[in-house]
């Protein structure tokens, strides 16, 4: 099967939910998944463009309040392409954050530098653990729901995950603080 962008596995996939326009999907990412995804506008569109030039998604035009409103529908061909990524054994999993690039590189500044960077990650993973707890709680009550459970088990993974930053938030900060684990 031919490599995919995952952009573009991330639009078939919200798609075969509802249709959306490109608005839509960007709020869908940045409400449903940005705690392991990202997407910008920047992305989005051209991936819809090439998308629909390949069969994959149809684009509809609706009225909405006076102004043209572009939604885009997935298309059988679209169904299958999600389909056949999802069945595709290979997974790229890779984790980039810019708070641990900083601290690799941290020994050309004071530790003061460093312990603020953390502190500020700390505080992101703290808010951002706030809402994925608020998601579980409320999917849990849902595990009848396939696509609930899914995303339950989706939330659940980044809660254990963001707990275990927090540890290590705390583990970090005595290390630079103190010098001793």
């Amino acid at each position: 099967m031919a490599r995919e962008k995952k952009i573009d596995m991330v639009i078939l996939g919200l798609l075969s939910h509802e249709d959306l326009s490109g608005y839509d999907i960007k709020k869908r990412i940045d409400s449903m998944i940005s705690f392991f995804w990202k997407g910008s506008f920047g992305n989005i569109y051209p991936a819809l463009k090439d998308m629909e030039e390949a069969g994959l998604v149809n684009r509809i035009s609706e009225s909405d309040s006076g102004r043209e409103k572009i939604i885009y529908k997935i298309t059988d061909k679209g169904s299958e392409s999600l389909k056949d990524w999802l069945k595709d054994e290979q997974a790229v999993n890779e984790i980039r954050y810019e708070t641990l690039l900083k601290l690799f590189f941290g020994g050309a500044l004071d530790k003061a530098v460093s312990l603020a960077n953390i502190e500020q990650f700390e505080n992101k993973v703290k808010g951002d653990l706030r809402l994925l707890k608020g998601y579980c709680e409320n999917l849990k009550e849902h595990l009848d729901n396939d696509d609930h459970m899914y995303y339950y088990l989706t939330a659940s993974f980044g809660v254990e995950t963001y707990e275990a930053y927090l540890k290590w938030c705390m583990k970090a900060k005595k290390i630079l603080k103190n010098g001793v684990v």
